[in-house]
């Protein structure tokens, strides 16, 4: 065996256990395949602005290690565990809610963590809760267990979970208005995202819940119907054959949508992420197109599209980025060298209130 066979493997076995057999079935078929495996991105300490920001508000020091996410992900306000059942099953949840929370109607972003990750991991590893925090916003992050999945991933790519009214749509649209009813939430700013197969999740909810959410962020996921069972999935991970346009219920955009995807993902190709936006760019669209990069000198593409109908979408290309959330640190699945993906998403989904465009 040569040396990139053997690190292969390596990243391989080290998938299986952080990040399911889906992923490391891909990078197994890549190596037989004989493509380059791309280095797993590393944690790092947080930027300077949110270190200067928690250390004013008496948080605990950013410097974490994994025993001590759940402390880091309940900085200020409360960070509380709750359930939510329906005929479909059952799911647990966390709920972050800002110190402010008592005093005026908030939005509300739902984030699905990736495969092996929960609620602590994906808060620490995203620090979404900080800018709850900042910007006076609430947070709940669904918890798939592994009597569900075996590797606690969401189940974008089976027939049952990809429609309203069934599955796990139903079940997370239903823990949403729940917490939309017992707590201070503007039902106008509900928002969802996700990252990998929770990030499919997320795009399976804007497309089946548009009278729910009022936009979606999707990192590193995959369109909605581009898989209906295990083996197709791996095709649509790797990037190959995909299931026809009408197969995949494409639908016409009915709600904004920004996607992040790294351009050297080898755990979900990045022709997903140009899939997603392309519904999009139909018609007389709008389009324009910027280049930028991170503080941390991380290079990317933006592309920025408006349908005739007035939907907003944009398309951040992570130049030489792998799978991970950008701009994240403290958890599992992250990329420090940024843009940072949180923000972004925030910043995209409070300019975007729902509207009466379905």
């Amino acid at each position: 065996m040569n040396d990139a066979f053997l690190a292969s493997m390596h990243e391989a076995m080290e998938l299986l256990h952080t990040a399911g057999p889906l992923q490391a079935t891909a990078v197994i078929q890549r190596a037989l395949n004989q493509s380059d495996p791309a280095p797993a991105p590393k944690s790092a300490p947080m930027p300077a602005q949110v270190v200067q920001y928690l250390l004013e508000h008496h948080s605990v020091a950013p410097d974490t290690t994994s025993e001590q996410r759940s402390k880091t992900t309940t900085t200020v306000g409360d960070f509380s565990f709750g359930q939510f059942s329906n005929q479909a099953g059952k799911r647990a949840y966390k709920l972050y809610k800002p110190r402010s929370e008592m005093h005026a109607l908030m939005p509300l972003v739902v984030m699905l963590h990736g495969c092996t990750q929960d609620a602590d991991d994906f808060a620490a590893g995203t620090r979404m809760n900080a800018l709850a925090e900042k910007f006076g916003f609430m947070v709940m992050y669904p918890i798939q267990p592994p009597t569900a999945n075996p590797s606690k991933c969401w189940n974008w790519f089976r027939r049952g979970d990809q429609q309203a009214g069934s599955g796990e749509p139903s079940i997370l649209a239903g823990m949403t208005q729940e917490v939309i009813a017992n707590h201070h939430v503007d039902p106008d700013r509900v928002y969802i995202a996700g990252l990998s197969a929770g990030g499919a999740m997320a795009a399976v909810m804007i497309q089946s819940y548009p009278e729910l959410f009022a936009a979606a962020g999707v990192h590193s996921g995959l369109p909605v119907g581009s898989a209906h069972d295990l083996p197709s999935a791996l095709a649509a991970m790797k990037g190959g054959k995909v299931l026809s346009a009408s197969k995949r219920n494409a639908a016409t955009p009915r709600r904004p949508l920004i996607i992040f995807h790294g351009e050297a993902d080898c755990t979900v190709h990045r022709s997903n992420g140009e899939r997603l936006i392309e519904p999009y760019e139909q018609g007389g669209a709008q389009k324009r197109v910027e280049y930028g990069s991170s503080g941390a000198g991380r290079y990317y593409t933006r592309g920025l599209v408006r349908t005739p109908e007035g939907i907003d979408a944009e398309f951040w290309l992570l130049h030489e980025a792998g799978h991970a959330w950008s701009g994240g640190g403290g958890g599992t699945y992250t990329d420090p060298k940024g843009p940072d993906a949180s923000a972004e998403m925030v910043r995209f989904f409070l300019s975007h209130p729902q509207s009466s465009l379905l």
